[in-house]
């Protein structure tokens, strides 16, 4: 298995890890707001029922967020290789590793560290369609295409 098949499976992993987590999070939130019983204080009880809602609106948005991430990285095949830079590349330069996915938290993978970054971030921009040895600033920071898989 190529390393980026590794990087591919790794970030496949987390959002695989979060979605049962965030549904089951949904759920409990739900359960608490139907077993909240209105108590003689009125008021607390519709803060409760007000901050329940929060909770369950944000959760709902944080599911949504890793279905789409999800269903992006479902569509990378980690086997392709490209010459220019495309989503699903993995790209080494004088900066580190740059996985071309969704957008997530670096990650430790076989002593690398890879971040996974959107090709919709700025850099994410700069950087599709250029090739090996070519170079690209963002942020006043030079980034040097070492290789692409």
């Amino acid at each position: 298995m190529s390393i980026k098949q590794k990087i591919y499976i790794h970030f496949l992993k987390m959002l695989n890890t979060n979605i049962p987590i965030l549904q089951k999070s949904l759920v409990d939130l739900k359960e608490s707001s139907s077993n909240e019983t209105k108590s003689t204080a009125g008021d607390k009880y519709e803060t409760a029922l007000a901050m329940l809602q929060i909770e369950q609106s944000n959760a709902r948005e944080q599911l949504q967020v890793v279905l789409t991430q999800k269903n992006l990285l479902d569509k990378i095949n980690p086997t392709l290789s490209s010459s220019i830079i495309m989503n699903g590349s993995l790209i080494r330069t004088n900066k580190g590793y740059f996985f071309i996915s969704i957008a997530m938290r670096k990650a430790l993978i076989d002593g690398m560290v890879v971040y996974a970054l959107s090709p919709q971030s700025p850099l994410g921009k700069k950087l599709m369609g250029l090739k090996i040895y070519n170079k690209v600033i963002v942020n006043n920071i030079e980034y040097y295409i070492e290789s692409i898989e």
